[in-house]
Protein backbone atom coordinates (compact mmCIF):
# COMPACT_ATOMS: atom_id res chain seq x y z
CA UNK A 1 0.00 0.00 0.00
CA UNK A 2 1.94 3.60 -0.69
CA UNK A 3 1.90 5.58 2.40
CA UNK A 4 1.28 9.54 2.65
CA UNK A 5 4.41 11.18 1.58
CA UNK A 6 3.88 13.49 4.40
CA UNK A 7 3.37 10.50 6.87
CA UNK A 8 5.15 10.11 10.06
CA UNK A 9 4.74 6.39 11.27
CA UNK A 10 5.61 4.46 14.21
CA UNK A 11 6.50 0.95 12.99
CA UNK A 12 3.23 -0.18 10.78
CA UNK A 13 0.57 2.03 12.35
CA UNK A 14 -0.02 5.29 11.53
CA UNK A 15 0.72 7.50 14.74
CA UNK A 16 2.04 10.80 14.97
CA UNK A 17 5.49 11.22 16.73
CA UNK A 18 5.97 14.37 19.05
CA UNK A 19 10.15 14.47 18.38
CA UNK A 20 11.75 15.61 20.85
CA UNK A 21 14.25 18.51 21.14
CA UNK A 22 17.16 17.83 18.73
CA UNK A 23 15.53 15.53 16.79
CA UNK A 24 14.39 16.02 12.81
CA UNK A 25 11.08 17.08 12.42
CA UNK A 26 8.42 15.70 10.22
CA UNK A 27 8.55 18.55 7.51
CA UNK A 28 12.45 18.08 7.39
CA UNK A 29 11.70 14.44 6.18
CA UNK A 30 8.92 15.43 3.55
CA UNK A 31 11.63 17.84 2.17
CA UNK A 32 14.42 15.25 2.08
CA UNK A 33 11.53 12.69 0.71
CA UNK A 34 11.23 15.19 -2.71
CA UNK A 35 14.98 15.40 -2.72
CA UNK A 36 15.09 11.48 -3.45
CA UNK A 37 12.05 11.14 -5.30
CA UNK A 38 13.19 13.71 -7.87
CA UNK A 39 16.26 11.72 -8.35
CA UNK A 40 15.07 8.42 -9.22
CA UNK A 41 13.73 7.11 -5.32
CA UNK A 42 12.02 3.98 -5.31
CA UNK A 43 12.29 4.15 -0.82
CA UNK A 44 13.32 6.45 1.66
CA UNK A 45 13.01 5.47 5.38
CA UNK A 46 14.12 7.28 8.76
CA UNK A 47 14.72 4.99 11.89
CA UNK A 48 15.38 6.43 15.56
CA UNK A 49 16.04 3.68 18.13
CA UNK A 50 13.94 0.74 15.94
CA UNK A 51 11.56 2.83 15.75
CA UNK A 52 10.11 3.73 11.95
CA UNK A 53 9.51 7.66 11.85
CA UNK A 54 8.94 8.44 8.21
CA UNK A 55 8.58 6.27 5.30
CA UNK A 56 7.81 7.43 1.17
CA UNK A 57 7.80 4.53 -1.50
CA UNK A 58 6.79 6.51 -4.78
CA UNK A 59 6.42 3.95 -7.67
CA UNK A 60 7.09 1.04 -5.45
CA UNK A 61 5.62 -0.36 -2.34
CA UNK A 62 7.25 -1.02 1.13
CA UNK A 63 7.88 -4.75 0.64
CA UNK A 64 9.47 -4.51 -2.38
CA UNK A 65 12.80 -5.52 -2.51
CA UNK A 66 16.09 -3.54 -4.38
CA UNK A 67 19.36 -4.11 -5.38
CA UNK A 68 21.69 -3.00 -3.26
CA UNK A 69 24.47 -2.88 -5.87
CA UNK A 70 27.93 -2.24 -3.63
CA UNK A 71 25.54 -1.22 -0.59
CA UNK A 72 25.99 -5.24 -0.35
CA UNK A 73 29.96 -4.67 0.71
CA UNK A 74 28.96 -3.28 3.84
CA UNK A 75 27.63 -6.70 5.22
CA UNK A 76 31.02 -8.31 4.59
CA UNK A 77 32.89 -5.96 7.75
CA UNK A 78 30.09 -7.19 10.01
CA UNK A 79 30.67 -10.61 9.28
CA UNK A 80 33.96 -10.81 9.85
CA UNK A 81 33.62 -9.37 13.18
CA UNK A 82 31.31 -12.25 13.89
CA UNK A 83 33.61 -14.54 12.93
CA UNK A 84 36.20 -12.97 15.45
CA UNK A 85 33.56 -13.04 18.51
CA UNK A 86 33.49 -17.23 17.19
CA UNK A 87 37.55 -17.42 16.58
CA UNK A 88 37.15 -18.47 13.42
CA UNK A 89 39.69 -15.22 12.10
CA UNK A 90 41.68 -12.63 13.42
CA UNK A 91 41.44 -9.33 11.26
CA UNK A 92 45.36 -9.14 11.50
CA UNK A 93 46.15 -13.19 11.05
CA UNK A 94 47.34 -13.09 7.20
CA UNK A 95 45.09 -14.12 4.40
CA UNK A 96 47.48 -16.69 3.34
CA UNK A 97 47.00 -18.60 6.84
CA UNK A 98 43.75 -19.81 5.05
CA UNK A 99 44.99 -18.83 1.48
CA UNK A 100 47.90 -20.97 1.31
CA UNK A 101 48.40 -20.73 -2.65
CA UNK A 102 49.80 -16.95 -1.83
CA UNK A 103 51.95 -18.43 0.69
CA UNK A 104 54.99 -18.09 -1.63
CA UNK A 105 54.64 -14.57 -3.03
CA UNK A 106 55.93 -12.41 -0.70
CA UNK A 107 53.71 -9.49 -1.36
CA UNK A 108 50.35 -11.71 -0.94
CA UNK A 109 51.99 -13.02 2.29
CA UNK A 110 51.82 -9.73 3.79
CA UNK A 111 48.11 -9.26 2.99
CA UNK A 112 45.83 -9.51 6.06
CA UNK A 113 42.20 -9.87 7.03
CA UNK A 114 42.33 -6.00 7.33
CA UNK A 115 43.55 -4.78 4.69
CA UNK A 116 41.66 -7.32 2.51
CA UNK A 117 38.74 -5.26 4.05
CA UNK A 118 40.19 -1.76 3.81
CA UNK A 119 40.60 -2.72 0.44
CA UNK A 120 44.58 -1.82 1.18
CA UNK A 121 46.22 -4.88 0.65
CA UNK A 122 47.37 -4.69 -3.05
CA UNK A 123 44.21 -7.00 -4.59
CA UNK A 124 43.21 -5.23 -7.32
CA UNK A 125 40.01 -3.67 -7.45
CA UNK A 126 38.30 -5.80 -10.49
CA UNK A 127 35.59 -4.72 -12.79
CA UNK A 128 33.13 -2.91 -11.07
CA UNK A 129 29.24 -4.50 -11.40
CA UNK A 130 31.04 -7.82 -12.42
CA UNK A 131 32.54 -9.70 -9.84
CA UNK A 132 34.36 -12.73 -10.49
CA UNK A 133 34.13 -16.15 -8.42
CA UNK A 134 35.45 -16.86 -5.13
CA UNK A 135 38.10 -18.96 -6.79
CA UNK A 136 38.99 -16.84 -10.10
CA UNK A 137 39.72 -13.75 -7.41
CA UNK A 138 42.15 -15.45 -5.31
CA UNK A 139 43.82 -16.09 -8.57
CA UNK A 140 44.33 -12.98 -9.62
CA UNK A 141 47.86 -11.13 -9.66
CA UNK A 142 47.92 -8.63 -7.42
CA UNK A 143 47.81 -5.48 -8.51
CA UNK A 144 50.32 -3.62 -7.20
CA UNK A 145 52.18 -3.07 -3.29
CA UNK A 146 50.16 -2.80 -0.12
CA UNK A 147 48.95 0.57 1.21
CA UNK A 148 46.78 2.48 -1.69
CA UNK A 149 43.25 2.50 -1.41
CA UNK A 150 41.84 0.27 -4.47
CA UNK A 151 37.98 -0.15 -4.44
CA UNK A 152 36.43 -2.89 -6.56
CA UNK A 153 34.61 -6.45 -6.35
CA UNK A 154 37.42 -8.87 -5.81
CA UNK A 155 38.90 -8.41 -2.50
CA UNK A 156 35.15 -8.94 -1.41
CA UNK A 157 35.42 -12.54 -3.35
CA UNK A 158 38.54 -13.15 -1.78
CA UNK A 159 36.99 -12.81 1.57
CA UNK A 160 34.52 -15.01 0.15
CA UNK A 161 36.77 -17.34 -0.21
CA UNK A 162 38.52 -17.05 2.84
CA UNK A 163 34.99 -17.49 4.70
CA UNK A 164 33.89 -20.77 2.83
CA UNK A 165 37.45 -22.48 3.82
CA UNK A 166 36.97 -21.57 7.40
CA UNK A 167 33.43 -23.10 7.64
CA UNK A 168 35.26 -26.02 6.06
CA UNK A 169 38.17 -26.51 8.06
CA UNK A 170 35.83 -25.63 11.41
CA UNK A 171 33.30 -29.27 10.03
CA UNK A 172 30.76 -26.75 8.75
CA UNK A 173 28.66 -26.00 5.47
CA UNK A 174 30.68 -23.89 3.30
CA UNK A 175 27.32 -21.95 2.13
CA UNK A 176 28.91 -18.44 3.06
CA UNK A 177 25.19 -16.87 2.48
CA UNK A 178 23.51 -19.52 4.85
CA UNK A 179 26.15 -18.36 7.53
CA UNK A 180 25.28 -14.95 7.16
CA UNK A 181 21.72 -15.75 7.11
CA UNK A 182 22.62 -17.95 10.33
CA UNK A 183 24.98 -15.93 12.29
CA UNK A 184 23.82 -12.34 11.41
CA UNK A 185 20.84 -11.57 9.80
CA UNK A 186 17.99 -13.78 11.29
CA UNK A 187 19.43 -13.18 14.97
CA UNK A 188 19.09 -9.57 14.06
CA UNK A 189 15.10 -10.21 12.35
CA UNK A 190 16.48 -9.54 9.03
CA UNK A 191 15.53 -10.80 5.89
CA UNK A 192 15.97 -10.33 2.15
CA UNK A 193 15.02 -11.14 -1.63
CA UNK A 194 17.51 -12.49 -3.88
CA UNK A 195 21.32 -12.36 -3.75
CA UNK A 196 23.26 -13.36 -6.67
CA UNK A 197 25.75 -16.28 -6.79
CA UNK A 198 28.24 -17.47 -8.83
CA UNK A 199 29.46 -21.14 -8.36
CA UNK A 200 27.07 -22.15 -6.25
CA UNK A 201 28.50 -19.01 -3.91
CA UNK A 202 26.98 -15.54 -2.97
CA UNK A 203 28.66 -12.29 -4.45
CA UNK A 204 29.79 -10.75 -1.43
CA UNK A 205 30.43 -7.24 -3.29
CA UNK A 206 26.88 -6.72 -5.06
CA UNK A 207 23.79 -8.58 -5.80
CA UNK A 208 22.05 -8.34 -2.39
CA UNK A 209 18.27 -7.22 -2.75
CA UNK A 210 16.32 -5.58 0.57
CA UNK A 211 13.46 -3.53 0.92
CA UNK A 212 14.01 -0.17 3.11
CA UNK A 213 12.38 -1.71 6.00
CA UNK A 214 14.85 -4.65 6.21
CA UNK A 215 18.05 -2.51 5.12
CA UNK A 216 17.33 -0.36 7.69
CA UNK A 217 16.85 -2.66 10.30
CA UNK A 218 20.52 -4.29 9.86
CA UNK A 219 21.78 -0.75 9.70
CA UNK A 220 19.80 -0.51 13.91
CA UNK A 221 21.04 -3.80 14.58
CA UNK A 222 24.95 -2.50 14.14
CA UNK A 223 24.44 0.82 15.32
CA UNK A 224 23.45 -0.98 18.57
CA UNK A 225 26.38 -3.22 18.83
CA UNK A 226 25.10 -6.05 17.12
CA UNK A 227 23.23 -7.12 20.28
CA UNK A 228 20.58 -9.48 20.49
CA UNK A 229 18.68 -9.91 24.14
CA UNK A 230 21.42 -7.37 25.83
CA UNK A 231 24.04 -10.01 25.01
CA UNK A 232 26.43 -8.95 21.68
CA UNK A 233 26.93 -11.30 19.18
CA UNK A 234 29.61 -9.96 17.05
CA UNK A 235 33.37 -8.72 18.48
CA UNK A 236 32.89 -5.36 19.93
CA UNK A 237 36.86 -4.36 18.76
CA UNK A 238 36.34 -5.47 15.78
CA UNK A 239 32.94 -4.02 14.86
CA UNK A 240 34.30 -0.67 16.51
CA UNK A 241 37.27 -0.99 13.73
CA UNK A 242 34.74 -1.15 10.66
CA UNK A 243 34.35 2.40 11.60
CA UNK A 244 37.57 3.64 12.56
CA UNK A 245 39.75 5.82 9.17
CA UNK A 246 42.61 3.87 7.48
CA UNK A 247 45.43 5.12 6.49
CA UNK A 248 44.80 4.27 2.90
CA UNK A 249 41.12 6.12 3.15
CA UNK A 250 40.42 8.21 6.16
CA UNK A 251 37.17 8.19 4.92
CA UNK A 252 36.94 4.36 4.37
CA UNK A 253 37.13 1.73 7.51
CA UNK A 254 36.16 -1.58 7.33
CA UNK A 255 33.43 -2.01 4.54
CA UNK A 256 31.83 1.02 5.56
CA UNK A 257 32.24 4.45 4.14
CA UNK A 258 32.97 7.23 6.96
CA UNK A 259 31.87 10.82 5.82
CA UNK A 260 34.75 12.68 6.46
CA UNK A 261 37.01 15.21 4.71
CA UNK A 262 39.85 13.28 3.08
CA UNK A 263 37.57 10.28 1.71
CA UNK A 264 38.83 8.61 -0.87
CA UNK A 265 36.22 8.09 -3.42
CA UNK A 266 35.82 4.93 -5.28
CA UNK A 267 35.96 6.64 -8.60
CA UNK A 268 36.59 9.83 -10.26
CA UNK A 269 32.44 10.23 -10.89
CA UNK A 270 31.55 8.73 -7.87
CA UNK A 271 28.96 11.66 -5.61
CA UNK A 272 30.14 10.81 -2.78
CA UNK A 273 31.27 13.84 -0.99
CA UNK A 274 34.27 14.42 0.52
CA UNK A 275 35.26 18.06 1.06
CA UNK A 276 35.10 19.73 3.86
CA UNK A 277 33.27 22.27 2.33
CA UNK A 278 30.70 19.86 1.58
CA UNK A 279 30.61 17.99 4.65
CA UNK A 280 30.78 20.94 7.19
CA UNK A 281 28.61 20.97 10.59
CA UNK A 282 27.20 17.01 9.93
CA UNK A 283 27.63 15.15 12.53
CA UNK A 284 29.49 11.72 12.21
CA UNK A 285 27.63 9.64 9.46
CA UNK A 286 28.46 5.83 8.58
CA UNK A 287 27.45 4.54 5.33
CA UNK A 288 26.90 1.56 2.88
CA UNK A 289 26.84 2.85 -0.56
CA UNK A 290 25.96 1.49 -3.63
CA UNK A 291 25.72 2.71 -8.05
CA UNK A 292 22.56 4.53 -8.73
CA UNK A 293 22.82 6.28 -4.74
CA UNK A 294 21.79 3.59 -2.80
CA UNK A 295 22.49 4.49 0.26
CA UNK A 296 22.23 3.15 4.03
CA UNK A 297 23.63 5.65 6.70
CA UNK A 298 24.08 5.45 10.51
CA UNK A 299 24.36 8.71 12.32
CA UNK A 300 25.18 7.61 15.86
CA UNK A 301 24.43 10.69 17.26
CA UNK A 302 21.19 10.85 16.84
CA UNK A 303 20.54 7.19 17.16
CA UNK A 304 19.29 7.65 13.38
CA UNK A 305 19.41 5.10 10.61
CA UNK A 306 18.17 6.43 6.59
CA UNK A 307 17.28 4.60 4.00
CA UNK A 308 17.59 5.46 0.46
CA UNK A 309 16.75 3.26 -2.67
CA UNK A 310 16.64 4.05 -6.60
CA UNK A 311 16.27 2.42 -9.81
CA UNK A 312 19.11 3.58 -12.24
CA UNK A 313 22.01 1.39 -11.30
CA UNK A 314 22.97 0.05 -14.23
CA UNK A 315 22.84 3.88 -15.82
CA UNK A 316 25.38 4.49 -13.40
CA UNK A 317 27.89 0.91 -13.72
CA UNK A 318 27.76 2.58 -17.40
CA UNK A 319 29.16 6.10 -16.48
CA UNK A 320 25.87 7.89 -15.84
CA UNK A 321 25.64 10.78 -14.58
CA UNK A 322 24.17 12.24 -11.15
CA UNK A 323 23.17 15.39 -8.98
CA UNK A 324 23.19 13.38 -5.60
CA UNK A 325 24.72 14.52 -3.00
CA UNK A 326 24.38 13.05 0.86
CA UNK A 327 25.60 16.36 2.20
CA UNK A 328 22.58 17.84 0.41
CA UNK A 329 20.15 15.20 1.61
CA UNK A 330 21.03 14.67 5.25
CA UNK A 331 21.22 18.41 5.89
CA UNK A 332 17.53 18.18 4.60
CA UNK A 333 17.25 15.37 7.37
CA UNK A 334 19.17 16.64 10.13
CA UNK A 335 17.92 20.31 9.74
Amino acid sequence: MQIDRRGVFFGAAAVAIAPEQGWAQSRDYAAAADYSAQRRGVSFLVMQGGRVLFEDYPRSSAGDTHELASGTKSFSGVLAAAMVQDGLLTLDEACADTLTEWGDDPVKRSATIRTLLSLSSGVGGGSIGRPSTYAASVAQPFAGAPGVFRYGPTPFQVFGEIVRRKLSAAGRPDDVLAFIDERLLRPAGVTHGSWRRQAGQANLPSGAQFNARNWARFGAFVQGGCRVEGRAIVDAQALADCFRPTPANPGYGLTWWLLRPGLVPPSPRSPIDSSAAALAGLPTVRMAAGAGDQRLYLIPDRDLVVVRQADGILARLAGGGTDWSDAAFLRLILN
